[in-house]
Formats: C-alpha cells, structure tokens, sequence
C-alpha cells in the first residue's frame, strides 16, 4: 500500500536523476545565454533558429519549419510575424497550392542573419566550453534521440 504523500528522499530522487527536469533546467540557462547574445540584433534564440530553417531551404512551407522545428504550425506563424514586421522575411501563397504559404528571407533578412550567426559562432562555441570537454556530437545524438 503506498503512502499518502511522496517522502523526502523520493522527492531527492527525482531532483537527482529527473532527466526531464535536468534538459528543462539547462533549457532556461542555455536559451538565456544565447537571447542574450543576439539582443544586440533585437531578436531572441527561438526567432534565430526559425531564420536559420529559413534560410536552409528553398522558399520552405509554414508546414516544412514546423516539421522541422519540433513545433506546430500555429507556433510558426505566430512567431514569424514579428520578422515579417521587421522585414526579415515575407510570406506568401505557394504558386501551385494557394492553401500553403512560403516564407522567404528578405535581404534585409540575410544581413541580419549573418550577423546573428557571427554572434551565435561565439556563444556556441562558449556553451560547447561549459559543457567541459563533453563529448558534444553524442550529447546531440541523444538530445535527437529523445526528440524523436
């Protein structure tokens, strides 16, 4: 029969081996460090890695970067209108498929990404150095793994 409510050492046991509550905890430090990073260029990590999918594709659906961001369609298009404000990027009706609307990057668009990835070459390479000479490529593999 269990107990009515959770005792302290199983309360220290999922502070000590939760793994969801560890990638949450280093989700916060490490999306502070890189917002503030590219708050010099007004624009925060999540708004980078939306440009950045726009700019590794062809004229790519709302649809493709939700896909590829882990994240729905709604999240996209309301996270893409503050660049389409900024005229960092603009969106379209697809020519064979008016249901399906294309993001392409502005030119004012692929200045400011550029810049925005001279800034992210530093701050990555700072959160590679904290992770203290952690193998990085299979850290990623399981991130993925999880994500998958």
């Amino acid at each position: 029969m269990s107990k009515s409510r959770v005792t302290p050492e199983e309360a220290m046991h999922v502070r000590d081996t939760c793994i969801c509550r560890s990638l949450q905890q280093a989700a916060r430090v490490i999306g502070r460090l890189f917002d503030e990073a590219l708050r010099p260029l007004e624009m925060t990590n999540w708004q980078y890695s939306l440009l950045m999918n726009v700019a590794g594709y062809e004229s790519p659906s709302i649809g493709e970067l939700a896909e590829s961001l882990g994240t729905d369609r709604t999240t996209i298009t309301a996270n893409l209108k503050p660049l389409e404000r900024r005229g960092l990027i603009e969106i379209h009706k697809d020519e064979s498929d008016a249901r399906t609307r294309r993001v392409v990057m502005t030119k004012l668009g692929e200045q400011t990404t550029k810049s925005a990835y001279e800034i992210w070459v530093d701050v990555n390479a700072e959160a590679v150095w904290k992770l203290n000479g952690m193998n990085v490529a299979r850290l990623r593999e399981g991130l993925l793994a999880l994500a998958s």
